[in-house]
């Protein structure tokens, strides 16, 4: 585990001084296409002190998290008991799976124009579009998870006359939990994905807005600014759950140890 950290820190410590390098020194990189750490430090402080597209830097990050926690939440919300219903039940997955399977292959910045015509510009048409591209994983993870449960669990679960709210709880659920969590990851990376794309369009506040105003200023040390962010804030977030579920799965763990 060590050694997994250190290299990783060695990597991006390589990839540091090669950025210093290149647009400073060496001058392989124009600062125009690329900014230069001062750039990028410069534009830390300009945001975090004076303010960029509406607002300082913690305001522009806590309005983003709102949004993918609000999206995200929705997302698991629906999306994991529809996968686990479809998962159970065969009726259930021949009247959702076909319109379920016309929706899922619309891209989630597809909704964008719909959202924005039946929620108006505010942050509900965000949270909208965030929900549906978390939405999709979470379910299909879910469903997977139910059907890879062995049938003898299910068929000594039915032998001992269990009820069917105990059996959720206590069988299907905790039998397809690794595979909900690999949804729910995959949920969460798609409801960042998805942040910047809705936030470009018609938001006061956020990082997505941040990359719009330097992409129209023509301003790279704030675009890196703003793609810094994002990138930190989905890893601390991922990282997050991951410790979740490490404390709700603890023998998956022991099973990798």
């Amino acid at each position: 585990m060590k050694r997994r950290y250190a290299i990783g820190f060695l990597t991006i410590a390589t990839l540091a001084i090669f950025w210093f390098l290149a647009t400073g020194p060496l001058a392989l990189i124009s600062p125009g296409r690329f900014p230069s750490p001062p750039d990028v430090w410069a534009s830390l402080k300009q945001v975090s002190t004076k303010g960029y597209a509406n607002g300082l830097l913690y305001q522009h990050v806590l309005h983003s998290l709102k949004l993918v926690a609000l999206g995200f939440v929705v997302a698991i919300g629906t999306g994991v008991p529809l996968g686990l219903l479809m998962g159970w039940s065969r009726r259930a997955e021949a009247i959702i799976n076909p319109v379920f399977s016309i929706i899922r292959p619309i891209p989630p910045l597809a909704w964008i124009p719909l959202a924005i015509l039946w929620l108006g510009l505010g942050d509900a048409a965000k949270v909208m579009v965030i929900w549906f591209a978390a939405f999709v994983p979470s379910v299909i993870n879910s469903f997977t998870g139910v059907r890879r449960i062995e049938p003898y669990v299910i068929e000594a679960a039915r032998m001992l006359g269990t009820p069917r709210w105990r059996f959720v709880r206590e069988v299907l659920i905790p039998a397809a939990a690794p595979l909900i969590f690999t949804g729910m990851r995959l949920s969460l990376q798609a409801s960042w994905t998805t942040l910047v794309a809705a936030e470009l369009v018609g938001a006061l506040y956020g990082l997505g807005r941040i990359l719009n105003v330097a992409q129209q200023d023509i301003y790279p040390g704030m675009i890196f600014v703003g793609m810094a962010c994002v990138a930190i804030l989905g890893w601390a977030t991922t990282r997050l759950l991951a410790e979740v579920e490490t404390r709700s799965l603890p023998w998956i763990q022991m099973a990798r140890a």
